[in-house]
Parts: structure tokens; C-alpha cells; sequence
């Protein structure tokens, strides 16, 4: 841990001191996803865009594959002005903004154009905005799909089926609540452990969306994947406040714009990606279940109600968001 602290604290300091040659603006951006990860080519868009808005006077540096650290690290990387730019969870950045609590609601969302219009409209670009007061500004939002469970031995088709199984979550409590709820145990887990825990039945199953369950390998020891699709917690694109003053009112329309079109082209990797990603897992004879999903909208309602009996602050964010 200490080796690991100080070879990031001597990169920095490397980079601190490279954000400007031959009058090229250099941003740099952190993220912990793999290369081939549809995220990190909508980055790569947004890198590709800035470029030629500002005719080469920006261009993006990317360190992906969590060179910088974890969500949380490279968060506070930003806040602290070490690092421009970062993509991280909703649910990660909930922590730090907890209005970003609020895209974590199970089925909150009626489909995937109902969450599109609820991020790119008004309701969303507040969200975004409100991470200001805490150094950290969205930029724009990235499809990450839809979670849904996979299991190992005992096939999910029912809430009632979730009974007695150990579920790994996410270290967040809306996940965590939302488990329980429907009869299973939430177990969070650090997601490195969770291949190992579920081939030795230390869990039963998890919850994830097809991309992350694909690329983790995660299909090689669960036979059995149900399409519930109970959240859509997007991931954020956002630059640290501190880097974000400091440029002039063009940059932060290049910036701004750049951002905007990458998340367009995004979606159109993620849905390639998901449809790869289900073809492997069928081609390799696990089970896809497409259950009624209303049976589990119904029974997690008591995570909305909770959520709103704690937070009645959130209440207007989120009737807004159902009244879209």
C-alpha cells in the first residue's frame, strides 16, 4: 500500500509539470477500466472530439486500467487539481455528491430512452452541476447498461428464488438494501474476489450488467443469468473545479461539447458490446432468463420509500424524474 501511494504521488508530480508544451493544453484523465471496455472507447472519442473543436490547442493524456488508483482515489485526485478529468459510477461518486444516490433507485427508470431523456434534460444536468460544490463537475453521462443477477447452481426467476442466497453487492447501501429486500443476502465483496467466491460457493451469485459479466469471466462459473435489470446506475464524466476554472470560456465550450458527443457515441459501443457480450455467454451454455419483471419492481418498493423517508430533500429530484 505504501509503495503503491508513493509511486502514484511521484507520477503525479512528473505530470504536474507536463500540462502545457508546444501551447498544447494537455488534459489528463484517469479511469479504471480495461482498454477494450466500450466506456473507454467513448473516452477516446472525447479525446478524438476536443481535439479537432479546438484545433489541436487541447488534446487528453488517458491512464486507464486504474494506473492512478481506484474511483475513490482518482476522485480525490481531481478534488485536489492533481488529475483534470476522470469517469467514474454514479454510485462511487454518491459518496462524495449524494444526489447521485438518487440513479441507484431500483426501476426508477421505465426503459432505456425514459433514462436518456432523464440524464440529457433538465433533471439530469443538475445532478451534474451539483458535484461543483464539492470540486467535482460532471460533464456528461455513459450508458453502463443494466444490472441483473447471475447465479451459480439455482436459477432466478422469481424474487421468491433469491431466498437464502448469498448475493454480492457493491459496498453501497441503496444495492445493499435492494437485495435484501427481495429476499436474498447482500454480501459486499471487493469485486477482484468475486470469481474465486462464487467457483468455491462462498456466494451464490452476483449482480451486473452482460459487458462486466463477460469481461470478469464471471460466465465461466454461473450457469444461470436473469435479465431483472433492477438499476441503470450510469457512469459520469466529470472534471476536477480546480482544473475547470483555470480554463478560458472557449476551452470550456470545446471541453463541454467534446463531452457531449462522446457520450452519444458511446451508447452506440455499449450496445455492441452487450450484444457480444450475451452471445458468449450463450455460446458457452449459460441459461438466459427473462423473467416478469414487474414481480421485482413490485417487491423492491420499499427501498424507494425508505430512500425517501431518509432523504425527503430527494423528493423532488425524483418525482421529477418519474414524471418525465
Amino acid at each position: 500500500m505504501i509503495y503503491r501511494l508513493i509511486s502514484i504521488i511521484f507520477l503525479i508530480f512528473i505530470l504536474s509539470g507536463c500540462q502545457k508544451k508546444d501551447d498544447v493544453k494537455m488534459m489528463y484523465l484517469a479511469h479504471t477500466l480495461p482498454q477494450t471496455h466500450p466506456v473507454h472507447k467513448g473516452i477516446l472519442e472525447f479525446k478524438k472530439a476536443l481535439i479537432k473543436k479546438s484545433d489541436g490547442k487541447m488534446d487528453v493524456k488517458i491512464f486507464p486500467d486504474g494506473q492512478l488508483g481506484s474511483e475513490r482515489e482518482v476522485l480525490e485526485l481531481l478534488q485536489i487539481g492533481s488529475v483534470a478529468i476522470t469517469k467514474v459510477s454514479a454510485a462511487t461518486l454518491s459518496n462524495f455528491v449524494p444526489e447521485y444516490h438518487v440513479l441507484g433507485i431500483p426501476y426508477l427508470f421505465k426503459d432505456k430512452q425514459h433514462q436518456f431523456d432523464t440524464l440529457e434534460g433538465e433533471v439530469g444536468k443538475s445532478i451534474l452541476e451539483k458535484g461543483s460544490k464539492f470540486w467535482l463537475r460532471g460533464l456528461c453521462y455513459y450508458d453502463a447498461g443494466s444490472r441483473s443477477f447471475y447465479t451459480s447452481n439455482k436459477a432466478i426467476r422469481k424474487p421468491e428464488d433469491l431466498k437464502g442466497l448469498k448475493i454480492r453487492v457493491m459496498n453501497n447501501q441503496m444495492a445493499i438494501n435492494m437485495v435484501n429486500a427481495l429476499g436474498g443476502s447482500a454480501t459486499p465483496m471487493a469485486y477482484g474476489e468475486l470469481y474465486t467466491a462464487i467457483q468455491q460457493g462462498v456466494v451464490d451469485g452476483a449482480e451486473n450488467n452482460p459487458p462486466s459479466f463477460v469481461s470478469s469471466n464471471h460466465y465461466e462459473v454461473s450457469k444461470y443469468y436473469t435479465l431483472d435489470q433492477h438499476s441503470s446506475v450510469p457512469d459520469v464524466l466529470l472534471i476536477g473545479t480546480k482544473y475547470w476554472n483555470k480554463l478560458s470560456e472557449q476551452e470550456k465550450v470545446w471541453v463541454q461539447e467534446a463531452a457531449d458527443e462522446s457520450s452519444q457515441a458511446q451508447k452506440q459501443f455499449w450496445n455492441d458490446s452487450v450484444e457480444e457480450s450475451m452471445a458468449t455467454a450463450r455460446k458457452a451454455g449459460v441459461e438466459i432468463i427473462i423473467p416478469d419483471k414487474s414481480l421485482f419492481q413490485e417487491q423492491s418498493k420499499s427501498v424507494l420509500e425508505a430512500f425517501m423517508q431518509e432523504h425527503p430533500e430527494m423528493t423532488d429530484i425524483i418525482n421529477k424524474i418519474k414524471n418525465q
